[in-house]
This record gives C-alpha cells, structure tokens and sequence, in this order.
C-alpha cells in the first residue's frame, strides 16, 4: 500500500455514465457519535461507549459532462449499483448506492461548464 501524493486522477464510476472529473470526494465514514453509558451508580465520570453501526457518508465529485449524456444521467438517479472510486493509486473503493443530484452550475465565457454530483451509499464497503 503506498501513501496518496497526488489526487491526480481520482476517477468514479457507475453504471457506464460517463463523466469528467475535475475533483472528487470519496465517501467518509461515520462511526455516528456515542451511547451514554452514565447511570446513577457513576461517581464522578460520565460514561460512554461507541455505537455498533458505522456509516458512509455521501461522495460528492465536481465534473464536466457531455450535454448529451443528460438522458442517461437521468436514467441513473435513483437506482441501486455498484459504485467504483479509482484513486491515483489506481486503489479502489466499492460500494452500493445511487446517484442522488446532477446540478449543472452557471455557463459562463470562457468557462468550462462543470456541474456537482453527489452519491448516497446504500450500506458499507463491498
């Protein structure tokens, strides 16, 4: 395993939608806070314990995009797949989830247009 140097060129992909990362976050994992373990027996510390569950959280990616591949952008919001996260290590992450929002930002001179993706995972790593 090497250590990342460089997020050139994280790359994500899903149910053959083509898009051109400009940047990505990979999911995080949230391990959702603690349990209070305190009862009237403690004397001077409050107690806690770690939840049992953890979770993903949402990836989000800035690209360019193809005006015609809106239908099948479409096409694949909602729907439950595969999702691949290729870091420049060429390291993967898989996981279960859907794409949740395409939103295309401004058109403007002399800028590529780039819209926000954003991606809910299902459950954990597969």
């Amino acid at each position: 395993m090497a250590l990342l140097t460089d997020g050139y060129s994280t790359r994500i992909s899903f149910g053959g939608v083509t898009v051109y990362e400009k940047s990505v976050t990979p999911p995080g994992i949230d391990g959702g806070g603690e349990v209070d373990t305190t009862t009237m027996a403690s004397t001077t510390w409050r107690s806690k314990q770690p939840k049992a569950l953890s979770t993903l959280t949402n990836c989000k990616a800035t690209v360019a995009y193809d005006t015609a591949d809106y239908a099948t952008l479409l096409a694949q919001v909602h729907v439950i797949q595969a999702i691949t996260i290729t870091f420049s290590d060429a390291t993967t992450l898989v996981f279960q989830g859907w794409l949740d929002k395409f939103i295309p930002g401004e058109c403007v001179e002399g800028e590529q247009p780039a819209a926000e993706i954003e991606i809910i995972p299902e459950a954990g790593i597969t």
